[in-house]
């Protein structure tokens, strides 16, 4: 579905703005951030659907932006990638929870469009062949998967994060993750 008329909530002037966004923010607000969601009904500071850019800020605006929840619903990550980097000034922190591809909630959710695992952000690093797709680069701070907790899941969160590639090549049918940070 795509959202044709866009509202967008007038925000501060540059001086005053924080310098922390929240995308995706729903009902779960960050003190002291901009919280930007597509709906008008939890309260945002700025309603914007994140599917429309460029999106109503300023580039090298932010110190850290938050997309807990979020990526899988855009229609283009790579697009939003890149607006994320256009809005952050060098030195951000981007922090990212994304649904790892063997969790159930990753297909039920019928508003999920991606499914993401341990290397699916290197085309924004230097570190892969496929890094020609975006020009926006970051840098790998943590990459974690994360588990229902379980005394299974507090091995397999072990293994898998130690061993990535081969928990997501053998092991991830048997014993599922939950989401990617």
């Amino acid at each position: 579905m795509t959202i044709e008329r866009v509202r967008v909530t007038p925000v501060a002037p540059q001086k005053t703005l924080a310098r922390r966004l929240n995308l995706g923010c729903g009902r779960k607000p960050l003190a002291g951030a901009v919280n930007l969601d597509a709906s008008d009904r939890v309260g945002a500071d700025v309603v914007h659907d994140l599917d429309v850019r460029p999106w109503p800020f300023s580039d090298a605006q932010f110190d850290e932006v938050h997309a807990y929840d979020v990526i899988e619903h855009v229609a283009d990550v790579v697009g939003t990638l890149e607006e994320i980097h256009r809005i952050c000034r060098p030195g951000a922190v981007v922090h990212i929870t994304v649904p790892h591809f063997s969790s159930a909630n990753a297909f039920t959710d019928v508003t999920h469009r991606h499914w993401f695992g341990w290397r699916s952000f290197d085309t924004f690093t230097d570190a892969n062949e496929l890094s020609y797709y975006s020009t926006a680069r970051f840098r790998r701070r943590t990459t974690r998967i994360s588990f229902y907790a379980s005394l299974l899941n507090r091995v397999a969160f072990r293994l898998a994060n130690r061993w990535p590639e081969r928990y997501e090549r053998r092991w991830a049918w048997m014993v599922p993750a939950w989401f990617l940070y």
